[in-house]
């Protein structure tokens, strides 16, 4: 083997640990770099496309730089600048280019959001109340979870063609009710909280039973699910389903650690040991459950 073909072979084997490692960051944080996209510049689509060009980016930086010690940052601020770059191109966008440097350079932490939580904020903006209940949950899902349409279609039940049209018709609805991605004021939550609920639960599910993948729980997206449901019952302390479903959450996930065997295979709940149990969280669900009986 000549210099040039090791040359070769290591470069190819750093561009594949490269992909790994933008695959596994897209997982866990998608959901939290569209959210923050989404926030900054009104549009779900927009959002979207530039998450993807700062993915490109990386598979092209990361295996000649090293990966960068906050991969998730990396990739926000990468798709950030993308948009800065092309609203100065867009000369009709020069004011608003100008509002959001002065956003990015003067943040404030005093700044009030009617739902602080980025995530939770694009969840109740996707639930929108011009969409079916089939579509706001299709498309939250694709938008949050970064889940495929392939898995959206095995959690619903649905074939994946039916997904796919779903989530292109969610989109043509809200473009052409010209709806602005915004957080919607405290009056409309009531409206839109089933659906949120609904995707919470959904998000839960797939990550204590996933549908795909090469394990069969993702602790990752169920703990997301969980900070969710924690962060919806702060925002509506009064709504008994809230609470309820975090119980349900804080029970189901206090099982995780004796769920899975050493090689992976599930373990049964009458076979579990119960020392494995998280008591606090157990102790978490059953003072949610008692807010929600009272």
């Amino acid at each position: 083997m000549t210099d040039a073909d090791l040359t070769d072979t290591g470069a190819a084997d750093g561009d594949e640990a490269a992909r790994r490692v933008v695959d596994s960051v897209w997982r866990i944080e998608s959901a939290q770099i569209v959210a923050t996209l989404t926030k900054l510049t009104g549009d779900l689509g927009l959002a979207e496309d530039l998450a993807q060009e700062a993915l490109l980016e990386a598979l092209e930086q990361w295996p000649r730089d090293g990966v960068p010690r906050n991969p998730g940052a990396w990739l926000t601020m990468v798709a950030k600048r993308r948009a800065i770059d092309g609203w100065r191109r867009r000369a009709a966008l020069d004011e608003r280019y100008r509002s959001l440097a002065r956003d990015l350079e003067q943040a404030s932490d005093l700044d009030w959001e009617p739902i602080g939580d980025d995530v939770l904020r694009l969840v109740f903006t996707a639930c929108h109340p011009v969409l079916s209940r089939e579509s706001q949950v299709a498309l939250t899902l694709r938008v949050v979870s970064g889940l495929t349409t392939q898995e959206i279609a095995r959690m619903l039940l649905v074939p994946v063609p039916t997904v796919q049209a779903r989530i292109t018709r969610a989109k043509k609805t809200l473009a052409a009710a010209n709806v602005h991605f915004e957080a919607p004021d405290p009056a409309e939550w009531p409206r839109r909280l089933s659906a949120v609920l609904g995707v919470v639960y959904l998000l839960f599910t797939e990550g204590y039973a996933a549908t795909s993948g090469p394990t069969w729980i993702r602790a990752e997206l169920a703990n997301e699910a969980l900070r969710l449901g924690r962060r919806l019952v702060a925002l509506v302390p009064r709504e008994p389903e809230a609470h309820a479903l975090v119980a349900l959450m804080e029970f189901q996930a206090s099982r995780f650690a004796a769920r899975v065997a050493p090689d992976g295979s599930a373990i049964l709940l009458a076979d579990q040991h119960r020392e494995r149990w998280d008591r606090a969280q157990i102790g978490r669900g059953t003072a949610a459950l008692a807010r929600a009986d009272a």
